[in-house]
């Protein structure tokens, strides 16, 4: 009852808000209640300050008070909802010229009506969208109207306000009484010391060996190391193994201790200086001069202490281990106890410090904060196995437990607090249904011994101030694993009450939880931060909130755990779901007052795609469910259909934040009643991807603050100046001949943050119209767009100076604006002091601003300026020192623009890092020479022809370079990679010495000796380079480094082939390309030796043909002649197609073109190759793969090549796989204990392969079978299936293009291994098996299927919720793969 005690003050704090608006206010004093408002709300502050004492207290488990608060909170909801009701109303008079919400003064207007309908109506039914309506059915609604019955209101809502004061009172007395002295109960902590308790540390090991090795090579006087991370994640214990590390006890050298003290001190949550001085001092050995008799360590004089300690270390390397820091009250009290630390004269002393606080760490630490989370699964799983069996695993737990311990492991977040909980659980019950019941129960989470993981996470959510503790209780309501960023929390934690919109932008709750370790920042791949929940924060945050939040997830649901009180509920959609969460669901109403839920959020159906399978039932399903809402503050939902909206949609008028998805590409339109949502403050259409066009009213929606849309929803409000408090405008345009979008509407919007982008400025004709914008007036708007849509023949230059921002803005583009002078804000004596960020497009103006003199500008992109030849000091720029902060500047489309001058002796551009010049075809003059450009970065040419560059890169911090000369000449360098393609320029090689990946193209002043410089090069890609090789190789170039190399075809030939490789003596990977399809001079070779080589490819050499070595070339053992040594393991040909047209076949002792030693051959189209007599010394082989391959035959097939085959692939070649596996079931070559190692097959035969001999042979071990692109088979006779049944090794089935495929195996059933089915564009598949599909079967993939089908799996996917099956269309796994193979 003690977390009631917060929602209970939210509540009255909102009642107080309400009643502070003066309409409300007014109408209240009318009621004669005895109080004023005034009095009211100064009986709520009392109440509010009372609870807020309690909650600092330990009163919140009085049984007076928990009798009280449920009572006192019903009230103030009604309270709540009723003035929020009027409030409603008096803006409604307001906007349409209403009466219906005005004083007592105009009841006598009303009066006789409203008696009549109380005559005839019940008393709950005074608003027609009320909260106390009877909604029993569609009819209650009334249609859309909204209606209110003063008289009625006036009795209700004063009765409910005379019952929430007795109320008040109430608690106010008992509150009153307690105590002045009663507090909040201290936090205990247990103490531990260094003594190791677990003896193995399990996983983090490289993580252990580097900290070992961080602490031993400090070099400071003292280094402070933090050890941060969440409750029961494994802090202490890493920390106990590093303190009796062995390394830390003798010196590398073997000259004595490292640390000749040491000491463990366990800190908690008392952070006293002088008492952990005491402890500390008392744990280092007095100094001989002390003796033993000292008395030091007894003093209570802080002083002396420190001088002990600073006496006893001055000349010794120590470690000090602070265990369990809570909190420190700040850096000069950390800085006191560290104080006499600092003062010894040997380098290399530590200080470890443990802490679950994130601020700690960054307060204390001297070098980077060690950051612990949740073990790697395999290493935890290990561990949690250790905490339920210890050293002894019963025999039969693999086969009965391990599957379900591996599942209960996956929802403990590696943490090892939650393996010893759930340890201690298993152990004591090994029987499969206690396991199983652990496990849908998450019995974990009720345990409450304190070392117990829940408690332990617990005691940090104890440790919160109570409005932290109120912000953390919302986070449960998202779905696990949700980006957080701090605006989206921000709204719902005002829409539900605890902060106003005016404290919204004053506190960053997020960075506050993530200073107490309840939450983690991080960043995307664009530099964006966001924020996570802490693995098992989640469940805290679940627990902690359960009587007010619920979040329904998973298929395991229970309404009868749900607790009555809830007012807050999401559901999170899942990809499956069975009849139980639909039952679930409907017992959901009788549970909850759905009535009054504040809260509604539905994830998961878009984003998981659910809505093609789903979208009608769930909708339906949820909507019956909620069909009685009425008093919802936030409410998301996903909708693709009006019939997706809940039934009272339009009337749920104390909505404050709105969330609305939709299926990408939907056609539908947003409800014409959403402008009726006066109380919204936010509304998220960020999801939304119908239609653009908005209701003509939504400027109604007047206490809108934020509207996340994309630009087109913006831009299509009309009359946006009525809603004064909008902070987020992405775009406004002018539309000259629509009322309602003049620029004047901007006026009123001074509360404008982030961007803003104005179009159609060509219809503003007058500088009156221009500074009616008001921009000057936004301080927040940090990004300014000023776009002219299309040319005007002249335009006022005042117009432009009319719309003068605020000097606040960082970022501003100004867009063909059709004047020939400039405006006057961007020049000299009116500085934009904060721009950052300076776009100019199309302008035409005389003179440019100099706006080289502008502080802060950091960024300048100039692009079609008219008449503009040079940039520098007189255009631009400015004498003297200019451009100081600038870091990119970039040039585009400048037809006339020639020269970029500048002064003897430059001072400017100091700063720049990055330059862009594209398409400016007479720039001619840059200043590489006259500017040391120190920190450039990046530079970007291309369309500059007249451009002349110093060699490149000029500079060492040059690393990302891009020139472009027309279609056929480019330079590119980025950080390790480098292309050079066509360039004729010259190259500072001592500037690439970073260079680990290089491809040249088409070059003639690069050579070898060139490359050579190149140390660190390890990928190099040579295609068609003439001249490139010399005929004699150059023995002092050698290649040491380069591991993997791609040349083209042309460098082949008889002579030239071996003597390429011996550059390469550290080959790993070859790679053949011929790069394109023209090229068809034939190239005939032998394939060079190289000792090293691991993989080879052949790729579109369509012109190279293969010959065994001339003139009596040695013939290895195996009668191999590609003689690539013992290390080559793989070799892959596509797309070839004549490499074996000359290889010799008719000898009566065949040469084989393959090493022995191969272990993966992939061919495709490759129609050379005729006989599989050329594989057959590969008896290694573990993977084959014979795609295409029209006119290869069984011929000389040798069977030993299967003895370790893993995979085999014979797709689109005949009967190809059907025959070398027949020739294998009946051969006798191979020995009589051979048994098939076949795991992965792909046939486009499915009658050639089913037959029993062959599937008896692939029985063992055979676990994947896909039947690629049969076009003949249309059923399974009998005998076909019999021997699909002997396949009991099978998981994974896959039919693919079947196209004459009419009905699937009727056997499935009975395919007990089975795991996952597919069938991909088996169009003509209209049924399924009678008997279904096999227990076993965890996934389904039909598609594309008929709606007959589509209700066959609903039905069996309701029945089995293991089963997950999906409608999302396949990729093109064959085109995929040789996309892989020809670009990689």
């Amino acid at each position: 009852m003690a977390t009631a005690l917060g929602p209970a003050a939210t509540l009255l704090g909102k009642v107080f808000t309400m009643l502070s608006s003066v309409p409300v206010a007014a109408y209240v004093d009318s009621l004669e209640l005895g109080h004023n408002s005034q009095q009211i709300k100064a009986k709520l502050a009392h109440t509010r300050g009372l609870l807020h004492k309690a909650k600092v207290s330990d009163v919140g488990h009085n049984p007076g008070l928990q009798d009280l608060l449920p009572a006192l909170s019903r009230n103030a909801d009604q309270a709540e909802d009723l003035l929020d009701e009027l409030h409603y109303f008096q803006i409604h008079d307001r906007l349409h010229g209403t009466s219906y919400a005005t004083t007592q003064a105009n009841f006598l207007r009303h009066g006789r009506n409203a008696l009549r309908q109380t005559a005839t109506s019940s008393w709950a039914a005074c608003f027609s969208c009320s909260s106390a309506q009877d909604d029993s059915g569609d009819d209650a609604d009334h249609g859309d109207d909204l209606r209110f019955h003063p008289v009625i209101f006036s009795r209700k809502i004063k009765s409910v306000l005379q019952d929430m004061q007795t109320h008040c009172d109430s608690v106010s007395d008992l509150l009153g009484n307690i105590p002045s002295n009663s507090m909040a109960a201290a936090l205990h902590r247990p103490q531990i010391g260094s003594t190791i308790i677990q003896d193995t540390l399990y996983g983090r090991r490289d993580t252990f060996e580097e900290t070992v090795n961080r602490i031993i090579s400090c070099k400071q006087t003292v280094s402070v190391l933090p050890i941060v991370g969440p409750g029961g994640i494994g802090k202490t214990t890493f920390t106990q193994h590093l303190y009796n590390d062995a390394r830390l006890y003798g010196d590398t050298r073997g000259a004595g201790n490292h640390f000749e003290v040491r000491v463990w001190v366990c800190a908690s949550t008392d952070f006293d200086v002088l008492k952990l001085t005491r402890e500390i001092l008392g744990c280092i050995p007095a100094t001989e001069q002390e003796g033993s008799n000292c008395v030091a360590n007894e003093t209570s004089n802080l002083d002396q202490l420190q001088k002990s300690i600073a006496h006893r270390l001055k000349s010794k390397r120590f470690l000090i281990v602070l265990d369990d820091i809570w909190k420190c009250d700040g850096e000069d009290q950390w800085k006191t106890l560290l104080a006499p630390f600092t003062k010894g004269e040997t380098k290399g002393s530590m200080v470890l410090v443990t802490t679950r606080f994130p601020k700690v760490a960054d307060m204390v630490k001297t070098v980077d904060p060690l950051e612990l989370r949740g073990l790697e699964s395999k290493d935890f799983f290990a561990f949690f196995e250790a905490c339920i069996f210890g050293d002894h695993k019963p025999e039969d737990y693999e086969y009965q437990l391990a599957g379900i311990g591996g599942k209960i492991a996956n929802k403990l977040k590696g943490s090892p607090l939650a393996a010893k909980t759930v340890g201690r659980l298993l152990h004591k019950d090994l029987s499969q249904e206690h396991w199983n019941g652990v496990l849908k129960k998450h019995e974990w989470l009720k345990r409450q011994n304190n070392d117990e993981i829940m408690p332990s996470l617990k005691i940090s959510y104890d440790y919160l101030p109570s409005d932290l503790k109120e912000c953390f209780s919302y986070f449960g309501l998202y779905p696990e694993d949700h980006r957080f960023d701090n605006s989206e929390m921000n709204r719902l934690l005002v829409a539900v009450g605890i902060t106003e919109s005016t404290q919204e932008v004053d506190r960053n709750y997020l960075e506050e939880l993530v200073d107490n370790g309840f939450l983690m920042k991080q960043s995307d791949y664009h530099g964006r931060y966001y924020y996570v929940l802490h693995d098992l924060m989640h469940e805290l945050c679940r627990s902690v909130s359960a009587q007010e939040c619920l979040s329904i997830s998973g298929s395991h649901s229970r309404a009868d755990a749900i607790p009555q009180s809830v007012r807050h509920l999401s559901i999170t959609i899942e990809e499956r779901y069975g009849t139980n969460f639909e039952e679930e669901m409907c017992k959901l109403r009788g549970r909850i007052d759905i009535a009054s839920l504040r809260t509604l959020m539905i994830f998961g159906i878009y984003e998981k795609g659910i809505a093609g399978r789903y979208e009608k039932r769930i909708a339906k399903l949820l909507k019956d469910c909620f069909k009685q809402i009425n008093s919802l503050r936030v409410l998301f939902i996903a909708v693709n259909s009006p019939e997706c909206f809940p039934h009272r949609f339009s009337k749920l008028i104390h909505l404050q934040y709105l969330k609305i998805s939709s299926s990408y590409n939907s056609e539908m339109c947003l409800p014409s009643t959403l402008s009726r949502f006066y109380h919204l403050e936010f509304l998220d259409l960020d999801d939304w991807h119908g239609s653009s066009d908005l209701p003509e009213d939504f400027s109604h929606l007047e206490n809108l603050h934020d509207f996340r849309a994309k630009s087109e929803l913006h831009s299509n409000i009309r009359n946006v100046g009525k809603i004064e408090h909008l902070r987020r405008l992405k775009e406004f345009r002018v539309k000259k001949e629509s009322v309602g979008f003049e620029l004047r509407e901007l006026g009123a919007l001074t509360e404008l943050e982030e961007e803003l982008i104005i179009h159609g400025l060509e219809h503003v004709e007058t500088k009156e119209e221009a500074a009616a914008a008001k921009l000057m007036l936004k301080t927040n708007l940090k990004e300014l767009k000023l776009l002219w849509d299309r040319d005007r023949v002249t335009m006022d230059a005042d117009i432009l100076g009319a719309l003068q921002p605020h000097s606040n803005l960082r970022v501003l583009t100004i867009t063909n604006p059709s004047c020939t002078i400039g405006p006057s804000w961007l020049c000299p004596g009116m500085w934009l002091t904060s721009l950052e960020t300076l776009t100019l497009e199309g302008v035409s103006w005389n003179t440019l601003p100099p706006f080289g003199k502008l502080p802060n500008l950091k960024v300048l992109t100039l692009k079609r300026i008219s008449g503009m030849r040079q940039f520098g000091p007189r255009c631009g720029g400015a004498p003297g020192k200019c451009f100081m902060r600038l870091k990119e500047v970039g040039f585009h489309e400048m037809s006339e623009f020639a020269e970029w001058v500048v002064e003897p002796n430059c001072r400017s551009f100091p700063s720049l890092e990055r330059i862009e010049c594209v398409e400016c075809p007479n720039l001619h003059v840059m200043p590489f020479s006259e500017v040391f450009w120190t920190n450039l970065r990046k530079l970007r040419v291309s369309g500059c022809p007249m451009m002349s560059l110093p060699s490149m890169p000029h500079t060492s911090t040059l690393t990302d370079l891009v020139v472009k000369r027309g279609d056929s000449e480019s330079l590119g360098y980025h950080e390790k990679n480098l292309v050079v393609s066509g360039y004729s320029g010259a190259l500072v090689f001592h500037n690439l010495d970073k260079v680990e990946h290089m491809t040249i193209e088409d070059v003639s002043h690069i050579s070898l000796t060139d490359i050579d410089k190149l140390k660190t090069i390890t990928t190099l890609d040579i295609r068609k380079c003439d001249g490139l090789f010399p005929e004699e190789v150059d023995d002092s170039i050698v290649f040491h480094s380069v591991t993997t190399l791609t040349l083209h075809v042309s460098h082949l030939n008889r002579k030239s082939a071996s003597k390429v490789l011996n550059y390469f003596p550290a080959l790993s990977m070859l790679k053949i390309k011929s790069g394109c399809p023209e090229y068809k001079e034939e190239c005939v070779t032998q394939f060079p030796s190289s000792s090293s080589l691991q993989k080879l490819s052949f790729t579109s050499c369509n012109s190279l043909v293969l010959v065994p070595v001339e003139n009596g070339g040695r013939i290895q053992e195996d009668n191999s002649l590609l003689p690539c040594g013992e290390s080559m393991m793989s070799l892959r040909i596509l797309i070839c197609g004549k490499l074996f047209s000359q290889w010799p076949m008719g000898e009566a002792q065949i040469i084989y073109p393959f090493p022995a030693s191969l272990r993966e051959l992939d061919v495709y189209k490759e129609p050379s190759m005729k006989s599989m007599a050329l594989l057959s010394n590969l008896t290694s082989l573990t993977s084959l793969k014979l795609v295409h391959c029209s006119n290869l035959t069984v011929d000389g097939f040798n069977p030993l090549i299967t003895v370790n085959l893993r995979v085999l692939d014979a797709s689109f070649s005949n009967t190809l796989a059907a025959d070398l596996l027949s020739e294998v079931a009946r051969t006798k070559l191979l020995p009589a204990s051979y048994i098939s190692r076949l795991e992965v097959l792909t046939v486009d035969d499915i009658s050639g392969l089913l037959v029993a001999p062959i599937c008896n042979l692939l029985a063992p071990a055979l676990h994947t079978l896909k039947f690629d692109t049969d076009m003949r088979a249309e059923s399974f006779t009998e005998e076909q299936e019999k021997a699909l049944q002997l396949l009991t090794s099978l998981q994974n089935l896959t039919f693919y293009h079947c196209d004459g495929l009419q009905s699937l195996p009727q056997g499935l059933h009975r395919l007990s291994s089975l795991k996952e089915l597919r069938v991909d564009w088996c169009s003509k598949i209209q049924s399924m098996p009678k008997e279904g599909f096999p227990v076993s079967l965890r996934y389904l993939r039909i598609w594309p299927r008929s709606a007959e089908i589509d209700e066959l799996i609903e039905k069996i996917e309701r029945t089995s919720s293991d089963l997950v099956a999906t409608d999302e269309p396949p990729i093109m796994p064959r085109a995929a793969e040789i996309l892989h193979h020809l670009f990689l």
